[in-house]
């Protein structure tokens, strides 16, 4: 006998007699009632699977026993079933959360094929992604084996994005460990292809958009023609962007999707700084030493980002009235929210919000975020119930009522560290868990990717011996010194600057107001 209970309500459930019989041979359990006031009745004393609830019905309607019945539990799939097809009850129908709707005469194939949407969906969608990823694995490994560009790179990324959203809410949770192992050989992969071609991408011309050439690249013609909105959320990997993007959609279209790269070190001091400068840090230092700091410089790195764009803008002959917000707090988005009207007449409106960043971070210092976000699937989470809730939604909505374009973007990507590697510096050496910057650094050389000359990669020198080394894969760099504690402290925390699909590749999104 089926578990499947189902409640049917209707003033005519005699007429639906054959209805009922066929859903019996096929072991659903069937209940009926002839009136709203008796189905509410029964729903209070027995526990159901899903609701068929005619529309019309003397006494309680159908619209006024489907609100009753989510009152008393709001997650019973309810399907609608009328003889009107007048478009205000479909509205209110749909806006009452109904799992299906359906026009009488309905057929009894209808019926099952409405039990299947709503109480089936998420095996027979598990089950299909599951065999189609199946399909689509070997031929992710293939291209893992052939990958040899940057373009390909930024498709596969993409591609084993598009999977692990699809995997992670499935039942088999093999297949996801599957891609998780891809995504690690990936990464691998990727390290080696970055350690090769990396230097190459500032001298040639066949490289990736850039930290330092994205304004000059794809920014500068969308904000040529309307008054725009640009937003840097610090820290957005791929996949935080995908989970609320959705919620942009409700005011905003989608004009362009692009990967960029994120230079080295991945670190908001070399990557923010060179968006708005649109210089590498090794020409901001030279160009602007009173505005550029090194690692073991005192003081705050990116105090200057309004001015790096100001002499951005002036080097590329715009002249636009515009405007610089960094938010970094609760209390500053919602100031800026409140004002927001007053750059209606900007040309151009830059906000820098940190909210991901200090996510991030806080995740190594406060027990509660390392709960909620213990994984990628929980970061994601957490991203999207912080943006629905956040005053940049705000600031969203009222840049679509002054007709602005949006522009998303953001300086680099984080990766959740698993695995310690053992690094030695002396005291002078930077501090950052993915990347490390200072003289005579030992390091294991299988684990990172070394700039003994960091000038090759357009990086200043803090001294004349001075290297670089990054992290590869999900590698942090931990001291001999109390090695144990500090690799327990800093194990599965989201850290950035070093080498990897998740932190380098990042999205680029223009979007024009609904």
């Amino acid at each position: 006998m089926s578990n499947i209970s189902i409640l049917w309500v209707d003033d005519e459930i005699d007429l639906l007699k054959p209805h009922i019989l066929f859903l019996e041979k096929k072991d659903y359990r069937v209940t009926t009632c002839k009136s709203g006031q008796e189905a509410l009745e029964e729903i209070r004393d027995t526990t159901f699977d899903i609701v068929f609830l005619d529309e019309n019905m003397p006494g309680i309607s159908g619209l006024e026993t489907l609100n009753e019945i989510k009152q008393i539990d709001a997650s019973l799939p309810v399907v609608m079933i009328t003889k009107s097809e007048e478009e205000y009850i479909m509205d209110e129908a749909i806006g009452s959360q109904i799992a299906d709707y359906l026009i009488k005469p309905v057929n009894p194939n209808q019926i099952l094929l409405s039990l299947k949407k709503s109480l089936d969906n998420s095996r027979l969608v598990s089950e299909r992604t599951t065999a189609n990823y199946q399909q689509e694995f070997r031929k992710i490994a293939m291209d893992l084996s052939m990958v040899n560009s940057w373009e390909e790179w930024a498709d596969l990324y993409k591609k084993l994005i598009y999977w692990e959203l699809r995997l992670e809410d499935i039942e088999d949770s093999s297949m996801f460990e599957i891609l998780e192992s891809q995504k690690i050989e990936a990464n691998s992969q990727f390290g080696k292809f970055i350690d090769k071609n990396y230097a190459s991408w500032f001298d040639g011309d066949d490289a990736p958009v850039m930290s330092h050439t994205l304004f000059k690249k794809l920014i500068k013609s969308e904000i040529e023609d309307t008054p725009t909105l640009l937003v840097v959320i610090d820290n957005l990997r791929y996949d935080q962007w995908l989970a609320f993007e959705d919620v942009l959609t409700n005011f905003y279209r989608k004009k362009k999707e692009v990967p960029y790269f994120s230079i080295l070190p991945t670190a908001t001091q070399y990557a923010r700084n060179a968006i708005f400068s649109g210089l590498t840090p090794l020409d901001m230092e030279k160009r602007h030493p009173d505005w550029w700091k090194n690692d073991t410089d005192e003081g705050g790195k990116n105090l200057f980002e309004d001015k790096f764009l100001g002499a951005q803008l002036e080097r590329l002959g715009m002249n636009l009235k515009w405007e610089y917000h960094k938010i970094s707090s609760l209390k500053q988005g919602k100031q800026l929210a409140q004002n927001f009207k007053s750059q209606k007449d900007n040309d151009l409106t830059v906000i820098v919000y940190n909210f991901v960043d200090m996510l991030s971070h806080a995740k190594t210092e406060m027990e509660v975020i390392k709960e909620l976000a213990s994984n990628d699937k929980a970061y994601r989470s957490l991203t999207l119930s912080w943006f629905k809730n956040s005053p940049l939604l705000d600031i969203v909505q009222q840049a679509q009522l002054l007709g602005m374009k949006l522009i998303v973007t953001t300086d680099h990507g984080t990766i959740n560290v698993k695995h310690p590697s053992k690094v030695i510096g002396d005291r002078e050496t930077s501090l950052n868990l993915r990347y490390k910057t200072g003289r005579s650094l030992t390091y294991e050389e299988k684990d990172v990717l070394a700039a003994k000359n960091p000038h090759s990669i357009h990086l200043p020198n803090i001294n004349l011996s001075s290297s670089f080394i990054f992290a590869k894969n999900d590698l942090f760099f931990a001291y001999p010194n109390n090695y144990n504690h500090y690799v327990s402290y800093y194990r599965n925390t989201y850290q950035h600057g070093g080498v990897s699909l998740e932190e380098m590749i990042v999205p680029f999104v223009v979007l024009e107001a609904k």
